[in-house]
């Protein structure tokens, strides 16, 4: 994953490619995110093994153009095994509760129907999960420090009970 940190990805994943490029363009507009499209699970997998996005926007229905293409669930749950940080958000014609509850199930972060609301609900839905990475990340930071300070001082009380207690008995 060759992402510098300045780099945040986004990928959308639709086989229409009208809906893929209107959502490109609404999301360009309104993010610094890198924001790429794609009309098939395969191809987006591919480019995720040298960039990691934060967010992906995937379409439940993926073989409209390729009836042998991976459908959405199957590409969602090979991204959650492969990058479990990567969030996913489902995007779907079916407004059934068992298809939302069964992307959930695979780890999705969220599920939309697609509609006249749909870009401004992934918009809601992308801040959080922005929100969500920008916490961690600086949990992760957190972490690191007390690690480092917890080292620090654990290396200061040894040389003082070295100094203090074990070095005068060696005289």
């Amino acid at each position: 994953m060759s992402n510098s940190n300045s780099d945040r990805y986004l990928f959308i994943v639709d086989d229409e490619p009208i809906q893929n490029e209107m959502l490109k363009d609404y999301l360009d507009e309104r993010y610094l995110y890198n924001v790429k499209a794609y009309e098939s699970g395969e191809a987006a997998m591919k480019d995720m093994e040298s960039i990691c996005p934060e967010i992906v926007v995937l379409d439940y229905h993926l073989s409209g153009s390729n009836r042998d293409a991976m459908d959405g669930v199957a590409v969602l749950k090979s991204i959650k095994e492969k990058y479990p940080e990567t969030q996913v958000i489902m995007l779907s014609g079916q407004d059934k509760i068992e298809v939302a509850v069964d992307t959930m199930k695979y780890g999705a972060f969220d599920y939309v129907v697609k509609g006249e609301s749909a870009f401004a609900r992934v918009e809601n839905i992308i801040n959080n999960a922005s929100e969500i990475h920008k916490l961690k990340m600086v949990n992760n930071s957190q972490k690191k420090s007390i690690t480092f300070l917890v080292t620090v001082i654990s290396l200061i009380i040894l040389a003082s009970i070295y100094i203090f207690i074990v070095k005068p008995y060696l005289r």
